[in-house]
């Protein structure tokens, strides 16, 4: 009756110990996707704290350009005198509101000397470029409509790169994942909002990588959150991908 016991008793002890093993390891793994999934949030605050800082830069140093202009014709012609100032006025505020965002980015702790990589001096793009961005990806045999509805209105330039890092995402994932799809993007501006969809029909999926890192959605929704925006993202009932992005506007 003994030996039956130790076998049964021995084999219990056994399965608790691989059980406590495989939960160390499934909790190694999760810390290591939560550090993962850290290091890229991080990553992509930096980078966007960097491109908010270009935004920035330029608003600034128009507000001196006008500054100077009124001042230059300031007793001659009151008017453009004004109007200038007008100008410099409209920029502070706009590169207040832009700062604001940058230096709550800028209260994280980055790892590396400089994740956001080598300073870009070019232009930030806004959603003039989104024509550009779409041909682009019509030369690398996909083809893409770009439509717009709503009554376009002026939009602060950090949403407009917010909303166009969307689009550049979403057609990067349908050039690099789906084989053979096409893709519609739709910017549709509402009275207190600016609502950016990308949509792709179905294609093939290129190999086993096909879903992405998920990284790129990361750093969308980060970019977003600076404007109070929300994304969504996920394959659609009939074939495809969807991706969704909503971002305030102040009221006209």
């Amino acid at each position: 009756m003994l030996i039956p016991i130790a076998i049964a008793t021995d084999g219990l002890r056994r399965w608790r110990r691989r059980a406590e093993e495989e939960r160390a390891r499934t909790a190694a793994l999760q810390r290591e996707r939560q550090e993962a999934l850290r290091h890229a949030a991080e990553q992509e605050r930096a980078r966007i704290a960097r491109e908010l800082h270009d935004v920035v830069t330029h608003n600034v140093s128009m507000m001196v350009i006008q500054a100077g202009a009124a001042r230059r014709v300031m007793a001659a012609d009151q008017e453009q005198a004004r109007e200038a100032l007008l100008a410099v006025e409209a920029g502070g505020r706009a590169a207040m509101s832009e700062l604001r965002h940058v230096m709550g980015l800028l209260t994280m702790n980055a790892d590396g000397a400089d994740p956001a990589g080598s300073a870009d001096l070019a232009p930030q793009p806004g959603l003039d470029r989104l024509d550009a961005l779409v041909a682009g990806v019509r030369v690398s045999g996909v083809p893409v409509q770009l439509r717009v509805a709503g009554q376009p209105r002026p939009v602060p330039e950090g949403i407009q790169l917010a909303a166009y890092r969307v689009v550049q995402e979403a057609l990067t994932n349908t050039v690099k994942y789906a084989a053979g799809a096409s893709a519609t993007v739709v910017v549709d501006y509402h009275a207190d909002h600016l609502r950016v969809e990308v949509v792709n029909g179905s294609g093939a999926p290129r190999g086993p990588a096909a879903t992405g890192s998920g990284r790129g959605l990361i750093g969308l929704r980060e970019r977003l959150a600076v404007y109070g925006g929300t994304l969504l993202a996920g394959p659609r009932p009939t074939g495809g991908y969807r991706v969704r992005a909503q971002i305030p506007l102040e009221a006209p």
